[in-house]
């Protein structure tokens, strides 16, 4: 009785059907790729963090491409960039949900929002040692003749 339960309980998620419960749902890969390009150019338009980001990592790969970094440093390097982004876009996914679930101020309204921001930080210090490690060395040596 209790594995029943087990397996029931493993197997609900996948059961709800999306698309009873969502005003917009993609139907297509196109309609998908489109809704995806559209929150990524909403974000480089309203959430300045963004912006800044760009400017970050495209100064990063143009100092990975001036120090020559190999094809296994670059991958590490977009990797580490790719999760701040990542990071970033959650964030302001869910910012946007608690906004619209709790408009008024709520402690726990606080915690979602400043642990969604804490995961964006965490990434991004994790990108800075992936970097050091990374371009470090061949940086040091450049600039010292």
């Amino acid at each position: 009785m209790r594995a029943n339960k087990v397996i029931e309980d493993l197997t609900s998620t996948m059961k709800i059907d999306p698309d009873e419960y969502s005003p917009i749902t993609s139907r297509d890969r196109v309609s998908s790729l489109g809704y995806a390009l559209a929150g990524w150019l909403y974000m480089l338009r309203r959430q300045k963090n963004t912006r800044i980001q760009a400017a970050a990592s495209i100064g990063v790969l143009a100092v990975a491409v001036w120090l020559e970094v190999d094809l296994t440093g670059l991958a590490m390097l977009i990797l580490a960039i790719t999760i701040v982004w990542m990071a970033e876009f959650i964030n302001a996914a869910v910012e946007a949900a608690i906004n619209i679930s709790s408009p008024g101020l709520h402690p726990m309204a606080k915690v979602g929002k400043d642990v969604a921001s804490a995961a964006v930080l965490l990434g991004v210090v994790a990108s800075i040692v992936v970097g050091l490690l990374v371009m470090g060395p061949a940086l040091l040596a450049k600039l010292s003749g």
